[in-house]
């Protein structure tokens, strides 16, 4: 299955009205477990910091997480990079609407991209798995880590993440060229590009993978077959909520042996 097709359709539609792309994050906010998760180590770390801080926002997509530190940091400079300039061109136009001047987005490629130690947060959501020179990315990252910074990362675990349950069993999203990480390996890899005070911990156990077969397999899959199934979504958002709801904030409370999701936190000295 491509997500990157549908991504990009659903950005165009939303990108149309900022009203409706803040509408956007918003429900994705709510809706999706990882942003639960995320949202939470953001306001556990935020107090490291002063007023004004920068962040990097590594794989911006849609720009959802340059929002939320917008709107919750008003103080933070955001630079969001993207491989998309499609998504890039997208986001510079809406946080333009919106007022904020301290951002900035460029199209740039991870395994290329530094800047110095520039930024005081690091934050990569679902984009690890994706890129195959991940050793190159975690050095990119430390060498534009600021000392004291702080790196943010989510992605996939080795325990059923991107739908895998076997060795034979490819992942659910086609352009994934890793299954997931174990919080062993993404240790390894991050203490041998610098990075120490290193946690990974398993987000979405089982009432976490209930709910994302719930919110993001079956749409998705739906919207692969046809485009019409858009239609239907809304209708089929209303009936699952209540308890993707309640399932997220069981995920959230828990602490999970294993897990098909992998959140990461690591800091340069």
């Amino acid at each position: 299955m491509e997500y990157e097709p549908i991504k990009h359709s659903i950005d165009r539609v939303i990108s149309r009205i900022p009203l409706v792309k803040k509408l956007f994050f918003r429900l994705i906010d709510i809706h999706l477990l990882r942003t639960w998760h995320i949202h939470k180590l953001i306001r556990k770390e935020a107090g490291k910091f002063d007023k004004e801080f920068t962040v990097l926002d590594a794989g911006c997509g849609f720009g959802q997480y340059s929002y939320y530190f917008l709107r919750k940091f008003p103080k933070c400079t955001v630079k969001g990079i993207d491989i998309s300039e499609d998504h890039i061109i997208r986001a510079r136009d809406f946080f333009k609407s919106c007022g904020y001047k301290s951002f900035d987005f460029r199209t740039a490629d991870l395994t290329k991209y530094t800047d110095k130690n520039a930024y005081n947060v690091i934050i990569s959501v679902d984009v690890m798995e994706h890129i195959l020179e991940d050793e190159m990315v975690f050095r990119n990252f430390y060498e534009s880590m600021a000392s004291g910074g702080v790196l943010i990362i989510n992605t996939p675990s080795d325990k059923g993440g991107s739908d895998v349950h076997d060795d034979h069993h490819g992942s659910f999203i086609d352009e994934h060229v890793r299954n997931g990480y174990s919080p062993a390996e993404i240790n390894e890899k991050l203490t041998k590009a610098g990075f120490s005070g290193i946690r990974a911990n398993y987000t979405y156990g089982l009432p976490g993978r209930i709910s994302w077969i719930l919110s993001m397999k079956y749409p998705i899959t739906l919207l692969n077959i046809s485009r019409l199934f858009f239609i239907l979504l809304p209708f089929y958002f209303i009936l699952t909520y209540p308890f993707c709801l309640i399932l997220n904030y069981i995920d959230t409370v828990q602490t999970h042996t294993e897990g098909t999701g992998l959140l990461v936190r690591a800091e340069k000295n």
